[in-house]
């Protein structure tokens, strides 16, 4: 059985809590946009992919339980909510992707004069549902054409990825990026080996990429995430590949705090470093990552564990949930739904990489 980390059907959506995993498998219905803006930001549902479906389709559900006056009507909620969606979580560019997509059809569909405010409503519902499939798509062209390309420049049949944070069916609709080039991998039946970290301080690759692996039956080990270079120097380690919440036009990669650490050790090293990211993760209006906001979590994340303390009480923590990796480290390339591309190259291929399909 996949994994599915949101499930919807008929205007009624169903987040997996990732909070409770991996001890407990409980979904969550999610009734409103308020509720759906609080499971992003609490983490209950999170990977810059899914938080993007899952704004879309709580929108889906309260447009689903209410009927509008006027177009006009319509028009100006879809926005106002897309615009407190987005403020859910800062970091990750796929979410302000759906919300620009969403208004834009709105306005579309608003300007259309031969659309009722009720067949605007049903018209906009049936593009946000269309995200799911679309998502997988999009993740199953991503893990082909990462895999191919890394068994093409390891010249090897066995290899063996490490990967961080947790970038899979619970990150995304299903299938993943990241963990998506690994599971293409495996189903060619040339990974010998997958290498996870923990993923401090919120271990989502403990807690759910390493489920995830177990779920599937890949030969995976976890590490810590202070034994990546040991790792690296003791074992042969065919490629590091991890994903990202954005990519500025230059290349730098923000993804989850402990990237960049992972990316000089696979350079030093000799490592090939790749990111997987779907076009909606590139934002082109920011010239470097030096402009990526990250967002800062709270200082009981790193405090304790499961409510168990586990640092001195009265300590100052600095708790940022993503760094940004500099386009220079990003040695494999970057890895898309189009192709796989250095970090020198997205120029030209700005017009490809912007055109965003995740409604068709």
């Amino acid at each position: 059985m996949v994994l599915e980390a949101i499930q919807y059907e008929n205007g009624h959506l169903m987040i997996l809590d990732q909070l409770l995993l991996p001890n407990e498998t409980i979904y969550q219905s999610i009734n409103s946009i308020q509720e759906g803006w609080e499971a992003i930001k609490l983490m209950k549902v999170r990977g810059a992919p899914a938080i993007s479906i899952v704004a879309a389709l709580s929108l889906a559900v309260e447009l689903n339980k209410k009927t509008f006056l006027s177009k006009d009507e319509l028009h100006n909620y879809v926005k106002e909510s897309l615009q407190y969606l987005a403020t859910s979580r800062p970091t990750a560019v796929n979410l302000c992707q759906v919300v620009k997509l969403i208004t834009e059809l709105s306005a579309e569909y608003f300007r259309n004069g031969s659309y009722t405010s009720e067949e605007m409503k049903n018209k906009l519902m049936q593009e946000m549902e269309k995200l799911l499939d679309s998502d997988i798509r999009i993740n199953k062209l991503i893990g082909k054409n990462g895999g191919k390309h890394i068994l093409e420049h390891c010249k090897t049949d066995s290899i063996s990825i490490l990967t961080h944070c947790n970038t899979g069916s619970l990150a995304t609709a299903g299938y993943g990026t990241a963990l998506g080039v690994i599971r293409w991998l495996f189903e060619d039946e040339k990974l010998s080996q997958a290498y996870c970290t923990e993923t401090r301080p919120y271990n989502q690759g403990a807690r759910l990429t390493a489920y995830e692996l177990v779920h599937d039956k890949i030969p995976a080990t976890l590490i810590c995430d202070s034994m990546v270079a040991s790792l690296m120097k003791s074992r042969k380690i065919s490629a590091v590949v991890v994903g990202a919440d954005r990519v500025a036009a230059n290349g730098d990669t923000a993804n989850k705090i402990g990237t960049y650490q992972i990316a000089v050790n696979a350079k030093y090293h000799g490592i090939p470093f790749y990111v997987a990211s779907p076009k909606s993760s590139f934002d082109f209006s920011l010239s470097s990552g030096d402009l990526i906001p990250i967002e800062e979590r709270p200082s009981n994340e790193m405090m304790s564990i499961n409510s168990i303390p586990i640092a001195a009480k009265g300590i100052n923590c600095w708790n940022p949930a993503f760094d940004v990796t500099p386009a220079e480290l990003i040695t494999g390339g970057i890895i898309t739904e189009i192709g796989v591309f250095s970090p020198s190259e997205l120029n030209n291929h700005i017009e490809e990489l912007m055109s965003i399909e995740l409604l068709k």
